[in-house]
């Protein structure tokens, strides 16, 4: 079994969706599919970190079998299988043929599983710095596949540079995007006077427009229109979250 292969059986294991493992390890979720895939390597602080986050030992990956010499447990498999030598043998017993039985039952429900659905988006491929992202029509972009991982009702995607939009949305990580309409507080991708931002939209009853930076540490990127103010402003879409953050203060 390969290293990507350990990787996703891994990552699975412990309920973790690729776009979390990428958020946690601070990579784009294209990086993560690409690293289980065998496509790229894993820079050497990426993989330090996948270690901890995982927690595993570093052989734990790269072992060439399951099977016959260089066997290793993960910390979780070393303490079921402690677990198990503790017990007498009628425990053991039950401990096997519970194991059997959901093995089996496991095998009976993905039987049962429809395919996931397996569909392209276009991921548009300039990013921009502080925040910004590039969605424009009709320029470069590279089709990525997306399945369960992804938000559903996602019809394309932008790469984020910089930190502006930080926790929610990571420096290099990918915002998947719909082109629904926005309402006050939803994060969208926006053309300002000709410069593309990420930000949280915000409307008050007066006509002021609000574009929030979530990482208010950078709450020098926001950007404020007045609804008389002659600048011009394009939405290209709603970017989409596990939740809707809080508005900030203003």
């Amino acid at each position: 079994m390969s290293f990507g292969q350990r990787l996703r059986e891994r990552r699975k294991e412990l309920g973790i969706s690729q776009g979390e493992l990428a958020k946690a390890l601070g990579v784009s979720l294209s990086a993560i599919s690409n690293y289980e895939n065998g496509q790229n390597a894993m820079r050497e602080d990426v993989l330090l970190r996948l270690f901890r986050v995982l927690d595993i030992e570093p052989n734990y990956l790269y072992q060439d079998s399951f099977t016959g010499k260089g066997f290793t447990c993960s910390v979780e498999e070393e303490r079921l299988v402690k677990a198990y030598r503790s017990l007498r043998t009628p425990g053991r017993q039950t401990l096997r043929a519970m194991a059997d039985a959901l093995t089996t039952y496991q095998s009976e429900v993905e039987k049962n599983l429809p395919e996931e659905e397996i569909r392209q988006i276009p991921l548009y491929r300039n990013p921009a710095a502080a925040g910004y992202a590039s969605p424009v029509y009709g320029e470069d972009f590279d089709y990525i596949d997306v399945g369960g991982d992804t938000p559903r009702g996602a019809e394309f995607a932008v790469r984020i540079q910089g930190d502006s939009m930080e926790p929610y949305i990571h420096d290099g990580s990918i915002a998947y995007v719909n082109r629904d309409p926005l309402v006050s507080g939803d994060v969208g991708i926006f053309c300002v006077d000709g410069e593309m931002l990420c930000k949280q939209y915000v409307k008050d009853g007066l006509g002021m427009v609000y574009l929030f930076s979530l990482n208010r540490a950078r709450a020098d990127a926001d950007v404020f229109l007045p609804r008389d103010s002659g600048r011009t402003m394009v939405c290209f879409g709603r970017v989409l979250l596990a939740s809707r953050p809080r508005v900030p203060r203003r």
